[in-house]
């Protein structure tokens, strides 16, 4: 018996010809399904673990130049880090970078009782703060924002905690 069908007619031949492009797309397809679902579970994975280090403190160390330096990213309703550790008596440089983004956001840091006084408007360019904290203690954050009768952003949960520790 032979292996490769016998040739009918030319008819037959296309037909044939179809048969096995259309094996090769679905194929294909079905590649290319098994590789957007596996980036989507990677993503998905990454974005939970990104999530959770999101979560943690963020503990700033005093660099060479004796200075703790602490990035902050504010955007739609959030401050990242939201939890910032910084030691007492050393001087701390605050770079607040905004994403992108039509909701314009501020940023109220008032500890007087560490000598920290920050109230101030945020644009998309980066702004830096400096200050140099001098009370132990616990001091909120947050995005003062708010337009008519809507929650303001910090009860939307844009606000954050810097920890002041010896």
């Amino acid at each position: 018996m032979c292996k490769f069908p016998r040739r009918i007619s030319a008819f037959h031949d296309k037909e044939i010809i179809r048969r096995g492009y259309h094996h090769e797309t679905t194929v294909f397809l079905f590649h290319r399904f098994l590789s957007l679902l596996l980036v989507l579970v990677i993503s998905f994975t990454a974005g939970r673990v990104a999530a959770q280090s999101e979560n943690e403190p963020y503990r700033a160390t005093i660099s060479s130049d004796g200075v703790q330096h602490v990035n902050i990213r504010a955007g739609d309703y959030f401050f990242r880090p939201r939890h910032i550790i910084v030691k007492v008596n050393a001087p701390v440089m605050l770079v607040v970078r905004v994403e992108q983004g039509v909701i314009p956001h501020g940023l109220v840091l008032k500890a007087p009782k560490a000598n920290i006084s920050i109230d101030e408007d945020l644009s998309r360019e980066s702004q830096t703060f400096t200050f140099t904290p001098t009370a132990p203690g616990k001091y909120a954050f947050y995005c003062p924002k708010k337009l008519l009768f809507f929650k303001s952003h910090r009860e939307h949960g844009m606000e954050g905690v810097l920890e002041v520790v010896e």
